[in-house]
């Protein structure tokens, strides 16, 4: 009985060591940006903390907490820019501040390089857990004061900093905060660069799949695109037609998973559309290509797409696939602080943004099966019944009557997208505003000026460069 006690919680322990499914999914779609490939490993970076208001906009609430940043001041000179990245919903480290074109720009201008963790998440712990009660001061209203807070007192008390002008970097969500600062500190900040920004907040978010698609036809072709979209309603006729036994077999779904629940099978089929908007989010030259090669090496259809699931799945190392409804609802229940920031992100949607990235359209391969109704669902089971649609929807257009959706009105602030990001459909596309970069993805721009940019990427690097140099003359 001890022996059998002991494999199960060793075997448990791996499992959870490796992460479920939804974690692995949801950590490649939010994690830190990609670092950049040229390192300057010689360089110190010191992790240093500063003290944080849990709530700036209360003066009865007098609890703080300790924010976490880095410092690189290898390149730094007396009286040079302060050049700040961000972090967003993920833990920060230091080799975003030791390489890229943001080091770059930095040692051009004898600048010193920061790097802000965001509140709750990383090691940026305002309060002791996640429980429902705590996690209310996580905000990005909270966040951009934090960052205020963090630019005067650098200012104030680093050497020589003190009449420097401030450059802002971000990517993804953390490009938002650059042009959300922008906005409501104009004077903290001399410019600012957001890579792969949404600023409109959408509940029903159906654009982001549609791209996901559209990116999989232009870098994979017509067929992958066909055979996935064929693939998956092949699958959702099975569980229409009471063959979901046969999908729960395929799919080596684990036993908890029922076929004839609607929140089981939208969990199911928006996980699977996730796992493909993991690929076209973080693509790299050839890896689209790569997944659609497998896809079309299978026999038919719905075994091409399900071959590639279960490669994809195997990974997280269980005998069966967890996917069900309550599977990623015990994810979302764990108030402790474990290092996955599912909790916490999902927060923020159902707080301030949205960004549902449903099957709401029929413009995308990925079914009709995760519906927004799945989402809203969600944040009524994971934070209280207070999160009713209505609520959901005044609380989104609260954010866009607050920061102006895609009219924010802040200057100094160069906006960039990879053409093949589906985050970008909530970003300004405009090209009187904005820089668009074919073939390339989500934060794809944070590497060093090198020969195998394209001609439009290193455009948008050399103009980036040349505007910071204008800011801070």
């Amino acid at each position: 009985m001890k022996l059998w006690l002991a494999i199960t919680l060793v075997a448990l322990a791996l499992v959870q060591a490796q992460g479920s499914i939804f974690e692995s999914t949801f950590k490649r779609l939010h994690g830190e940006p990609p670092l950049p490939s040229n390192q300057n490993r010689a360089d110190v970076v010191q992790t240093l903390w500063i003290e944080q208001q849990l709530d700036h906009f209360d003066d009865a609430e007098q609890r703080t907490w300790q924010m976490r940043y880095m410092l690189n001041d290898a390149l730094y000179q007396s009286g040079g820019p302060l050049f700040i990245y961000l972090g967003g919903e993920w833990e920060i480290s230091a080799g975003s501040i030791t390489g890229g074109h943001i080091y770059d720009m930095a040692k051009e201008h004898n600048g010193l390089l920061a790097y802000t963790e965001h509140r709750y998440y990383g090691q940026s712990k305002p309060l002791e857990d996640l429980s429902n009660e705590n996690i209310q001061y996580l905000n990005v209203r909270q966040a951009l004061e934090d960052l205020a807070v963090f630019i005067r007192t650098l200012k104030a008390t680093h050497e020589g900093l003190s009449e420097s002008k401030v450059i802002i970097v971000g990517g993804s969500y953390s490009a938002t905060m650059v042009t959300w600062f922008k906005k409501v500190h104009p004077d903290l900040v001399a410019g600012g660069w957001a890579s792969s920004a949404p600023l409109f907040a959408k509940v029903n978010f159906v654009e982001y799949k549609e791209i996901t698609g559209q990116s999989i036809a232009l870098m994979g072709g017509s067929a992958c695109y066909n055979r996935i979209e064929s693939g998956i309603a092949e699958m959702e006729t099975m569980f229409a037609t009471k063959r979901g036994a046969e999908v729960k077999a395929l799919l080596k779904l684990c036993e908890r998973f029922d076929v004839y629940s609607d929140l089981d099978v939208w969990t199911l089929f928006s996980e699977i559309s996730d796992i493909f908007a993991g690929v076209v989010q973080t693509h790299n030259a050839g890896q689209i290509e790569g997944v659609c090669a497998k896809i079309m090496s299978g026999s038919n259809d719905l075994i091409g797409v399900a071959s590639y699931l279960l490669d994809v799945f195997s990974a997280s190392g269980g005998k069966c696939n967890d996917l069900s409804y309550d599977a990623i609802l015990s994810v979302l229940l764990d108030t402790s602080y474990t290092g996955n920031i599912m909790r916490q992100w999902i927060f923020q949607t159902c707080n301030e943004y949205g960004w549902y990235q449903t099957s709401g359209s029929r413009a995308q391969p990925f079914g009709t099966k995760f519906p927004v109704a799945l989402y809203t669902t969600m944040c009524g089971d994971i934070y209280g019944s207070q999160y009713s649609n209505e609520y959901i929807d005044s609380q989104v257009a609260a954010t866009n009557e607050y920061f102006g959706g895609l009219t924010p009105g802040v200057e100094n602030v160069y906006l960039t997208h990879g053409h093949l990001d589906p985050w970008r459909a909530m970003g300004i596309q405009d090209e009187t505003q904005a820089t668009v970069i074919p073939e390339y993805a989500h934060c794809k721009d944070f590497n060093s000026i090198s020969d195998s940019d394209t001609a439009e990427m290193r455009a948008s690097k050399e103009r980036i460069a040349e505007l910071v140099r204008d800011w801070i003359k």
